[in-house]
């Protein structure tokens, strides 16, 4: 039976708090250490949250520090944190582009880089095209990173990544900085279509309800897949979205 999945959005990070989003790979901002302790009382609190026992986190600061400052409890317990660039974040600005994973290494020593694709921070090189700023790749990662999941053997996963591939690629639900929803996998075939394969999530209805575990989050769905460029909006002849 594929796992029940807590996803996390990152707390609030320096760009998020000046739009500046020309700082590369930014740290959580001071309100964000704020919102981990938060966010960490109610995941302790949470009795999904306690059978945790992998968490998967995006290679990029924000989301290092908020993994490590709101699920230190299940750390102590022995669970495994696993990076994952897969669930970084979509776009190429220098805000969502990361740093190398030897320094990461350095600063975070007590999570796992070793399965980091080694072609991480790269997003825009043709070696680095699963990480492109293009529908069709940011999809297709969404896919891949939940294929992955899928097949794990662990009943709860915690995920703590990004608002806009949570939003436009994996859930269709809004996320707000700080904020989780809970999520099991629909029945393989269950879309509209009946040769279409694709992973999806069914969110449960207390987290629906209410707009994430803190309920900071819009309620409203998201088709999935829009607002992202239909092409490599850097291009010639791009067609953009906004997609973060």
């Amino acid at each position: 039976m594929p796992p029940t999945l807590i996803l996390v959005r990152h707390a609030q990070a320096l760009h998020n708090a000046t739009a500046d989003y020309t700082i590369h790979d930014p740290e959580l901002s001071e309100l964000g250490h704020e919102q981990c302790a938060k966010l960490r009382k109610s995941l302790i609190e949470h009795p999904l949250a306690q059978q945790a026992e992998l968490v998967i986190v995006s290679p990029m600061r924000r989301t290092l520090q908020t993994a490590l400052r709101s699920i230190d409890w299940l750390l102590e317990k022995g669970v495994k944190i696993q990076a994952d660039a897969g669930w970084q974040e979509n776009s190429p600005k220098p805000c969502d582009t990361g740093t190398p994973v030897s320094e990461l290494k350095q600063d975070f020593p007590s999570v796992d880089f070793d399965t980091v694709d080694r072609v991480f921070p790269d997003k825009t090189s043709p070696a680095a095209k699963h990480y492109h700023f293009t529908k069709k790749a940011i999809l297709h990662r969404a896919q891949t990173a939940l294929e992955q999941l899928y097949a794990r053997p662990e009943k709860v996963i915690i995920v703590v990544t990004h608002s806009a591939f949570l939003r436009l690629a994996v859930s269709g639900c809004w996320f707000f900085n700080a904020d989780y929803r809970i999520f099991d996998f629909a029945p393989r075939g269950a879309g509209p279509d009946e040769d279409d394969d694709a992973y999806r999530l069914e969110q449960h209805e207390e987290t629906q309800t209410k707009g994430g575990g803190l309920g900071l989050s819009w309620k409203e769905p998201v088709v999935l897949g829009s607002e992202l460029p239909v092409e490599d909006p850097d291009a010639e002849g791009g067609v953009s979205g906004r997609g973060y």
